[in-house]
């Protein structure tokens, strides 16, 4: 392989990708890309460059002194950008903000392939782009403009990197903004997009996974999980996916078909509503079985609402449980349109 695909992940939630040439240092990789990585001395012996390599292979030389990155850093994943030379695709984690980089985000065009309506509960807004089809983490998100209001709202893919056509799972509020734009998008109308952003993507797995998604936070699951269909998983994940109305429970059909897709994988669902007719009834609180925590040995990831990420939180101290790792992403309504 000529290159490898390195994806910058600022501490501001900005991700920037960039081509490694084989043998190439991660620093002049950037540098070429007009991505001013920190750096004072480019030789080893700063330290300055020190990022967090979260997944993928690369070899660091002996190039460098101790004072810069200790043997134990270097064993929990710290790198330093000017001497990594990566042997496979990377994410490496910028612990700056983007701007601080002479970077920022990415725009890009897009037109509206489809608008698919799940009863009064969510939307499903499928873009095709008019450009190369946009570079993104499985997890993380953009920023799309609502066309004609000078305002734009946030969105995790549900569909998976690689492909020109995106999707995104949209949550129906009464009089939102986007909500109210999506009644009346036409096909082939344009607008433009934002990203990718955030923090909230799939690291490499090396453990049994536990996802947790709350109402349309089983968008970026969605991505995941076609990440792990295509490219395999050798550890058992399990999702359960919290909903407050029966109707709010959709998309199912695709969490069935993964689980066709790709073998150790399960989910369940519940329902909030104690007037609900589905057999599970509560928060994932009380539908998480012990076998799916594995005694702590386990990657969780959390998207929904505040007030559930926070009682997820307090389930894991009151149980006396910590996971391996534990990502999260909290996500509010959207603003209403003002009468």
């Amino acid at each position: 392989m000529s290159h490898y695909r390195i994806a910058l992940n600022f501490e501001d939630g900005v991700t920037r990708f960039v081509q490694c040439g084989a043998n190439e240092k991660v620093l002049d990789a950037a540098f070429r890309h007009r991505i001013n990585l920190p750096m004072d001395c480019s030789d080893g012996v700063c330290g300055t460059c020190k990022c967090r390599a979260e997944a993928g292979s690369y070899e660091l030389g002996d190039d460098y002194i101790d004072d810069a990155l200790t043997a134990d850093e270097a064993a929990e994943g710290l790198v330093l950008t000017c001497q990594m030379v990566p042997t496979s695709d990377c994410v490496i984690a910028v612990p700056v903000p983007s701007s601080a980089c002479k970077t920022g985000t990415t725009q890009f065009g897009a037109t509206v392939s489809a608008v698919t309506p799940f009863g009064d509960a969510a939307y499903e807004l499928v873009l095709d782009t008019t450009v190369d089809a946009p570079v993104f983490l499985p997890g993380q998100y953009v920023n799309i403009e609502v066309p004609g209001r000078g305002q734009h709202r946030s969105y995790s893919f549900s569909s998976a990197p690689g492909s020109q056509r995106l999707t995104f799972m949209i949550k129906q509020v009464t009089g939102g903004l986007m909500s109210s734009w999506l009644t009346e998008a036409q096909v082939g109308q344009g607008l433009q997009v934002t990203g990718p952003l955030g923090s909230f993507y799939l690291r490499a797995v090396t453990r049994p996974l536990l996802f947790l998604a709350g109402g349309t936070g089983l968008a970026p699951f969605l991505s995941m999980l076609e990440v792990l269909a295509t490219h395999g998983v050798e550890h058992p994940v399990h999702l359960i996916y919290g909903v407050t109305r029966d109707q709010d429970l959709v998309m199912v059909d695709r969490l069935v078909d993964f689980a066709r897709r790709i073998p150790g994988f399960t989910f369940a669902t519940c329902v909030a509503d104690p007037n609900t007719q589905h057999p599970q009834q509560g928060y994932v609180t009380q539908h998480m079985p012990a076998e799916a925590l594995h005694d702590g040995n386990v990657d969780v990831y959390l998207c929904g609402p505040p007030p559930m990420v926070e009682a997820v939180q307090k389930h894991f101290k009151s149980a006396g449980l910590v996971p391996a790792s534990f990502h999260y992403e909290k996500f509010t309504p959207n603003a209403t349109v003002s009468a």
